[in-house]
């Protein structure tokens, strides 16, 4: 059985990832044909984005049938033998499971539009007239978060797209089908779960207007969340000991993922939370072009890793997934310092307490695609954002400048594996337009140099099973003041991690605190971005991006 803690988790979203028949979107054969390649990468997870029977709203995020499978992407005969070929090279299925809301072409909706009650008891009608919503809650995705159906003088509650309605948690039989739908998959052999916005599915007794906000505060870690994550982990996966399972926690509070993933609470494994993602985010709003904020970033990961630690939390530690820019365009450098950025920025995360994710393409650096008009994107948000600003009278240049650095699609592009056509992703018209890097930055190309990108994910992965510190240790920031430089220790029994990251191009020198520097029996260079670093003394420069982590015994 694995533990979680000393795991990692590779994310496929399957449409960009490998398209096996030509018809330009990836799918669960192309999966199977890449498992050697993420064998040799050492990953112990793939958790594959929704491949369920859906519209495509929200590139499969609309559930319409949660127990069969997108012909695109194949069938359920390929499910199963995508299970037992991962489960060859030991590596766990763990699949995404999209229970705040469902597509409204799923037929529990479609009931309900019929006025039958049983169904309509599904989702969350409110009263209302036509010119005035239940709630001024705004839509994730702009715009209302209430839709009027006039043949019943209600709305419904859609925290999403319009097309995906919210499921009524409160009603016992809404949780007695989603927990079928567990069951469903764990007989067919998956080893994990990702719950999509899990802590938005629990709604206030009595909706109001929020004076000061969108909403969020009256269903963010709503009254009971806590119980029907308990409720859910009863009677589903919580029977399986080998079964992981992580929660997609949207604007959360540590004290709440402390009690979503503490072992004694019996919820779940571990939590994704999304703070610092959003130090680039001007006065908190995305769709803004600002440089990044290293204090705040540094404040955040500090208060963070060490508020879990002290609750005994777990969390998922990542840069990228679907929803994210790619990280080496928006934190790193992708152009002059392309290698060395990538592996600073894996370096900080992977050597953190908590399981680290890697999002495909991530291992080798792939950047953002940099489209240069509106027609290369396909994403809801995106387009829905660019409506919205032109609206306000945002010149064109402005909004796709915003768009390059911010849309969701900068992460969905397809997989780069090699510098033929297309990338190699498919031999078809490829869905959404490939990154303009791919003929230097590819798989193929990162596989055959020993310095690249892939093999300091490789060896990251490695040191995590090799040395128990990286998923034991303590975790404590020092250099606080650096301006540059995000620095950290791990402490377990004897031994210590130094871990130090130059976040600039700048070279820097810093100062080791002298406690750190006293009584060693043994210090030795663990992982570094480049050929060689400096030994472990009072001072030390760290050139542009560079990263050392230290493995001291005491």
């Amino acid at each position: 059985m694995k533990d979680f803690k000393s795991s990692v988790v590779y994310q496929i979203y399957p449409k960009s990832f490998n398209d096996s028949n030509g018809d330009g979107i990836g799918d669960l054969n192309g999966v199977i044909e890449k498992l050697d390649y993420l064998k040799e990468l050492g990953i112990d997870y793939i958790w594959l984005t929704p491949f369920y029977i859906s519209p495509q709203k929200d590139n499969g995020y609309d559930v319409a049938d949660y127990y069969n499978i997108e012909p695109m992407f194949g069938t359920m005969e390929d499910f199963q033998n995508l299970i037992k070929e991962a489960e060859k090279r030991s590596i766990g299925i763990m699949l995404d499971m999209v229970f705040n809301h469902t597509s409204t072409k799923h037929q529990w909706f479609k009931n309900a539009l019929k006025g039958e009650e049983k169904y309509k008891n599904f989702y969350i009608f409110k009263e209302g007239k036509k010119e005035k919503a239940p709630t001024n809650w705004k839509s994730k995705f702009g715009g209302s978060a209430w839709e009027y159906v006039e043949e019943f003088n209600e709305y419904y509650l859609h925290l999403f797209d319009v097309t995906q309605a919210d499921l009524n948690w409160d009603n016992e039989e809404v949780r007695n089908e989603i927990y079928k739908v567990v069951k469903f998959w764990l007989e067919k052999g998956v080893k994990g779960f990702r719950f999509d916005v899990i802590n938005l599915i629990s709604k206030p007794e009595v909706f109001q207007d929020d004076e000061n906000g969108d909403g969020r505060k009256f269903y963010t870690d709503g009254p009971n969340i806590h119980e029907y994550l308990k409720e859910l982990n009863l009677k589903t996966f919580g029977k399986f000991k080998e079964v992981i399972t992580v929660g997609e926690m949207s604007s959360t509070t540590v004290d709440n993922c402390i009690h979503y993933s503490n072992p004694q609470e019996n919820e779940l494994s571990m939590v994704f939370n999304f703070h610092h993602l959003k130090v680039d985010y001007e006065n908190g709003n995305k769709w803004t072009l600002m440089d990044f904020d290293f204090k705040m970033l540094k404040n955040l990961f500090e208060k963070w890793q060490e508020g879990m630690e002290k609750g005994d939390g777990w969390s998922a530690v990542f840069w990228c997934n679907h929803d994210q820019p790619r990280i080496v365009s928006r934190i790193g450098n992708d152009k002059k310092y392309h290698k060395e950025s990538s592996k600073m920025l894996a370096t900080t995360i992977h050597m953190m307490r908590g399981t680290p994710y890697i999002y495909q393409g991530e291992e080798f650096g792939m950047p953002n695609p940099y489209f240069d008009k509106i027609e290369d994107y396909r994403d809801i948000e995106s387009i829905n954002y660019y409506n919205i600003l032109k609206n306000k009278g945002v010149h064109e240049d402005k909004i796709l400048e915003i768009l390059k650095s911010k849309s969701r699609d900068n992460s969905r592009t397809p997989m780069q594996w090699n510098q033929e056509k297309n990338a190699g992703f498919t031999s078809g018209t490829p869905w959404i337009s490939i990154g303009k890097s791919y003929k230097k930055i590819n798989a193929e190309e990162a596989l055959k140099d020993n310095d690249s990108v892939f093999y300091h994910y490789k060896k990251l992965i490695a040191l995590r099973k090799k040395y128990p510190i990286i998923s034991q240790g303590d975790f404590k920031m020092i250099l606080e003041e650096s301006k540059e430089v995000f620095g950290y220790t791990r402490e377990y029994k004897n031994q210590m991690l130094l871990v130090l990251n130059n976040f600039y191009e700048k070279e820097t020198e810093i100062e080791i605190p002298a406690l750190l520097l006293e009584n060693h029996k043994k210090v030795v260079t663990l992982i570094t971005n480049y050929l060689s670093s400096d030994d472990l003394k009072e001072k030390i420069v760290l050139r542009p991006y560079e990263s050392i982590v230290y493995y001291i015994e005491k």
